[in-house]
């Protein structure tokens, strides 16, 4: 039976990948989540994993070493998916050392345990690593983001994307691990953490609707145009990728942009979502929302996915922030009122 390891399964993409591989798939599935780490994303799957139906938890720490080496050693599993991190642009700028020890160390830590396994038992892991878009950093307005495209990085995050990035590209080329890299752009939907712009708007104005909050969103900059994809549109990209590889159709060490093919400016964005509700909202900027740096604009070229799996996004971004704002709304239903962030 095949064995897929998801890190960070507790996220919304980690999450949202172990519904889709359990539902269109018969794999295995272990998580790999820190102790004691919030299961909010995880509650519509615990009875399976008390059952042991297919998933199950494995606790471990991209900070430490020898639980990712005894991890590595003890499933021996057939795909990686490596989306943990310390994945918040804004918060890396107040933590940036905690940022790069877990998004560079950490990915070497995942990388060198496989590496240190294979040569004596032939472990031979399709492993897929989650970089991400920020690596382009701040782009010229109106330049088409291809993968060749020069990084630069425009946060602590974004340097330790384009670290972890660099990284899976030489374990793939230098010891024919095979890793492949995947640069999403923004990606929201359900579960999308509510320190991300989007998502904050969405959980502001549920809040308001409830009358938790008075009629104003707090905002940051809102002077930037992004494209925007459905998580679940993502995921499915990462299956059919990591599928791929394991036929032999993707190069060790290669890399890809997963990117919405819909771009908005993030007011156009607020626009969509107040839409959606009844209330009369207003906005106002929040300066503890502003980055020291921001990338203003970005636009993908999704070819050479295209052009290497039978993919393309479905979802449409109305429908997907829709889905968004009723999450929350649900939350705030059941009481679990989220911090104000």
């Amino acid at each position: 039976m095949t064995t897929i390891l998801i890190t960070g399964i507790t996220g919304q993409v980690g999450s949202q990948l172990a519904d889709y591989i359990l539902e269109h798939t018969d794999y295995n599935i272990v998580g790999m989540m820190r102790w004691q780490e919030p299961l909010d994303n995880l509650y519509h799957l615990t009875d399976r994993i008390n059952k042991k139906d297919r998933i199950s938890l494995y606790y471990a720490d991209l900070n430490d070493a020898m639980s990712i080496s005894r991890m590595i050693d003890e499933i021996r599993p057939d795909y990686i998916s490596h989306l943990a991190a310390q994945s918040y642009p804004q918060t890396s700028f107040n933590i940036p050392i905690e940022t790069l020890q877990t998004n560079i160390i950490g990915t070497a830590s995942l990388l060198e345990a496989i590496r240190q396994v294979s040569p004596e038992s032939r472990y031979d892991p399709v492993v897929h690593i989650c970089s991400s878009s920020e690596v382009y950093g701040r782009a010229p307005t109106g330049v088409v983001l291809k993968e060749d495209t020069p990084l630069h990085g425009a946060s602590p995050y974004s340097i330790s994307k384009i670290g972890a990035d660099y990284l899976g590209r030489f374990y793939g080329e230098a010891y024919n691990i095979r890793t492949f890299m995947t640069r999403m752009g923004t990606h929201t939907g359900p579960r999308r953490s509510d320190v991300f712009f989007e998502s904050t708007v969405a959980k502001q104005i549920a809040l308001i609707e409830a009358g938790h909050q008075e009629p104003v969103i707090y905002v940051g900059n809102l002077n930037c145009t992004r494209t925007f994809q459905d998580c679940r549109d993502a995921v499915r990209a990462y299956y059919l990728l990591l599928e791929a590889s394991a036929e032999g159709r993707i190069k060790p060490g290669e890399y890809f942009n997963i990117a919405g093919e819909e771009a908005f400016k993030l007011t156009q964005v607020v626009d969509m979502l107040i839409m959606f509700s009844d209330m009369d909202i207003r906005l106002k900027i929040d300066k503890n929302r502003l980055r020291p740096i921001d990338a203003d604009y970005q636009m993908f070229d999704n070819t050479k996915i295209r052009n290497t799996i039978d993919w393309k996004p479905e979802i449409p971004v109305k429908q997907t922030l829709l889905d968004l704002l009723n999450h929350w709304r649900e939350q705030i239903s059941k009481g679990n009122i989220p911090l104000n962030r």
